[in-house]
């Protein structure tokens, strides 16, 4: 009989060496030897940081994830006062618990303070249609694999057609120099901004190498061209 595998809480702490009172403190529960959904992968923490130094912006807005996972930055939002739903494949329904059990972590009541929903990318089921209106879309490395970068900007491009002004923040990680989605923005008629991402962490004290933890990891801003 296989045995479960370990669950280990990691703690993320957020501050501001300019304002001593603000401080965030999140909880992301991991399994040890489980597939990638149970694991806070480098792209998070950093669109994390992102947000954290942008929190100002987020009390009231609807915020949507893809592909929650551990849902740190999803969370992170929350925590700052926005509407938050996360969302994770609906094939991978012990992916979609572990999410609720993140959430649950941190204080957060599902179905009352924040949504967990399924949602796969690239199929335009009924679900898709729940989400409900959307200023923020929010992804950490949904870009790993090539063979799913159309069906990510393809639900990316009918979200943002559906709600207009609403951006798209995401991370990813540099895994090889021949990877590119420039030809799907253009097919899809979205265009993207590189955030600057070289004093992150500069206002708490924290040195951008350490969020980074040594992979090169990129922030694009991506909206529609409609």
């Amino acid at each position: 009989m296989s045995e479960s595998p370990i669950e280990q809480v990691k703690k993320f702490v957020f501050s501001d060496d300019r304002n001593k009172t603000e401080k965030l403190d999140i909880y992301i529960p991991e399994l040890l030897q489980a597939s990638y959904s149970f694991y806070t992968w480098p792209c998070a923490p950093v669109l994390a940081w992102f947000l954290w130094e942008n929190r100002s912006e987020l009390p009231g807005k609807r915020v949507l994830e893809l592909g929650s996972g551990t849902a740190l930055p999803g969370i992170l939002a929350a925590k700052c006062g926005s509407h938050v739903t996360f969302t994770e494949s609906a094939t991978l329904p012990k992916s979609l618990a572990h999410t609720r059990r993140s959430c649950q972590l941190n204080q957060l009541v599902v179905d009352e303070q924040v949504r967990v929903l399924g949602l796969t990318w690239g199929l335009f089921l009924s679900n898709l249609d729940c989400i409900g209106p959307v200023d923020i879309i929010l992804g950490s490395d949904c870009f790993f694999d090539p063979a799913i970068f159309e069906d990510i900007l393809v639900t990316v491009s009918y979200i943002l057609n559906q709600n207009s002004g609403a951006k798209f923040f995401c991370t990813y990680q540099e895994r090889s120099t021949d990877w590119t989605i420039e030809h799907l923005l253009n097919k899809w008629k979205l265009r993207a901004k590189v955030h600057d991402l070289s004093n992150l962490g500069a206002h708490s004290g924290v040195e951008v190498s350490d969020i980074f933890a040594g992979h090169t990891i990129h922030l694009l801003e991506i909206d529609s061209k409609a």
